[in-house]
């Protein structure tokens, strides 16, 4: 073990999902994510991480036409077992039917258990999106149901409607978050029914429930992808957004009712019925 390791505490003001994605692409370690940011480890220098991430901020702000605040501070520490620590710093978390813990917590015998390890991709309850859409999830997913996760990263809330006894397909265009899920999965005993790399325009199916935890932007873009795969009276679950975009994208699900809506912080999931 080497004498000192290098820690690299990064904020962002907005668009955390997109960064995170960034960081999973990119880094050849595992991230641990923070409210308003991450934090990186490496015995090797972080400076090229940080470049990076200065990179893509500018080509998002042209992109999305938007102003990010992007901080990155970096330190050189004594190389004690931070391993340990971290794992230590790590609370399992309650959401609703659910306990979601690490491999090197307990599980709860009065909850459902979830077994994902922070360090392997975001999705791990911790965040407002995901920890919203396992709530809504924890309401009305029924054993027996089809249920599609789209944009599914660490397949978290698709092995929760698993967990809840539905027929779980999933898909991301990212493929370390296609194999992520997998390995989740496995992780908890569970195998998804359909896996793919891509969108939910690769399906021919109908689902009783679909869900979606990406971006705003993102959701007016595959509006009519994600409607095209409802059953009648069927429930669509939209998250990762911020309350300032909720009319921007219910323009796009116009032919929808909200049932619910689920806030938590500057974030809001809606659970939608199309309209008879």
């Amino acid at each position: 073990m080497q004498e000192h390791y290098f820690e690299l505490h990064v904020t962002v003001s907005s668009h955390h999902s997109l960064f995170s994605d960034f960081l999973a692409d990119t880094l050849p370690i595992g991230f641990e994510e923070t409210e308003n940011g991450f934090i990186i480890r490496s015995e090797d220098e972080l400076d090229t991480i940080i470049w990076g991430l200065e990179q893509f901020k500018e080509a998002l702000e042209k992109a999305l036409k938007t102003n990010i605040e992007l901080e990155c501070e970096q330190k050189k520490l004594k190389n004690s077992d931070w391993v340990a620590k971290y794992k230590e710093s790590i609370e399992p978390l309650e959401i609703g039917k659910f306990y979601i813990h690490p491999t090197w917590s307990e599980a709860n015998p009065e909850k459902i258990n979830i077994v994902i390890d922070p360090a392997l991709a975001f999705g791990t309850g911790h965040h407002p999106t995901t920890a919203s859409s396992l709530l809504a999830i924890s309401k009305y997913v029924q054993e027996g149901m089809n249920v599609l996760d789209v944009g599914c990263g660490s397949g978290i809330l698709g092995i929760g409607a698993m967990k809840l006894g539905a027929v779980v397909d999933a898909c991301d265009t990212d493929p370390i978050s296609v194999e992520n899920a997998k390995t989740n999965a496995a992780l908890n005993n569970l195998e998804f029914h359909n896996l793919w790399e891509g969108s939910a325009a690769k399906s021919n199916e109908m689902y009783d429930i679909v869900v979606a935890n990406i971006v705003a932007d993102v959701l007016t873009f595959i509006a009519n992808e994600l409607k095209a795969r409802l059953k009648d009276d069927a429930i669509l679950i939209l998250s990762g957004i911020l309350d300032k975009y909720e009319d921007k994208v219910m323009n796009y699900y116009k032919d929808c009712e909200v049932i619910e809506k689920i806030a938590q912080d500057e974030w809001i999931t809606l659970v939608l019925k199309k309209k008879i």
